[in-house]
């Protein structure tokens, strides 16, 4: 730490059962002391977490949207019987192009783009709308093609019981296909939400506060890479883990609703 040196904490401000534990204990003690109780920079990390879950919770909603109607669109147009109608043609082609381009390209590029072509955003919440549209539409490709898998795992029987219970083809999809292509496509879609927090910390490039950043903000702070390095893996791993054991509560609970 280029203010407080391992002697001078040793000598102040250590309590006196640390000073009694062998010298490389008392290191990694002082690393942590440093890392997190040293001028309160724990709150680093609780404030990038925050901007974490906003990013992903963000980019989630906006990713289901668009890869659900892209989902639609494709599904719409491959399943039609008859040669579909030229209006149903253009926006499918748009649908590849995006699936592709998204999908095609790392999204570090993407962020990129977004951040220093596109928005070229000058403040923080300029940044995080930055980060969360482009992590979104990211997002949005990969939802779009776990959902039309499902929508198209779904029997052709369902969309003709709809439509001669008199419902017209949109109402079918809302009430009678997507609910049922939800529960096929569940455990796509807590990979792609577990993926896309991990990837949140992609967004350092434009220089969001994240919580990857806190760390390396952290680094810079006091000249050791370990601890706050391996405590950002952990809270990742616990967040990942605490998302892994929600997706199967609901997963259970959905599966016990179709048995009765």
């Amino acid at each position: 730490m280029n203010v407080l040196t391992f002697a001078k904490w040793a000598a102040e401000m250590a309590p006196a059962w640390i000073l009694s534990l062998p010298e490389g204990l008392q290191r990694v003690l002082f690393q942590f002391f440093q890392v997190f109780v040293y001028e309160n920079r724990w709150k680093f990390f609780t404030d990038g977490l925050i901007t974490t879950f906003a990013v992903t919770i963000g980019a989630l909603v906006l990713g289901v949207i668009i890869g659900m109607v892209v989902a639609i669109i494709r599904s719409t147009h491959d399943s039609s019987r008859r040669k579909p109608n030229i209006i149903l043609r253009f926006f499918n082609m748009i649908c590849k192009v995006y699936v592709t381009v998204l999908r095609g390209t790392p999204l570090m590029v993407q962020l990129l783009i977004m951040g220093f072509v596109v928005m070229v955003p000058k403040g923080t919440l300029e940044t995080n709308i930055c980060a969360i549209i482009t992590l979104g539409i990211n997002s949005g490709a990969y939802v779009a093609e776990i959902a039309r898998s499902g929508i198209m795992s779904i029997n052709a029987g369902q969309m003709e019981a709809g439509r001669s219970l008199g419902l017209n083809y949109w109402q079918t999809m809302r009430f009678i296909i997507i609910p049922q292509a939800f529960k096929n496509i569940l455990p796509a879609l807590g990979n792609e939400l577990i993926a896309l927090l991990k990837e949140t910390s992609l967004v350092t490039v434009i220089a969001l506060q994240d919580v990857t950043k806190a760390a390396q903000v952290i680094v810079s702070k006091t000249y050791t890479a370990t601890i706050p390095y391996i405590s950002l893996a952990l809270i990742y791993l616990v967040l990942v883990m605490i998302l892994t054991k929600l997706l199967g509560i609901l997963e259970r609970r959905l599966r016990e609703s179709d048995k009765r």
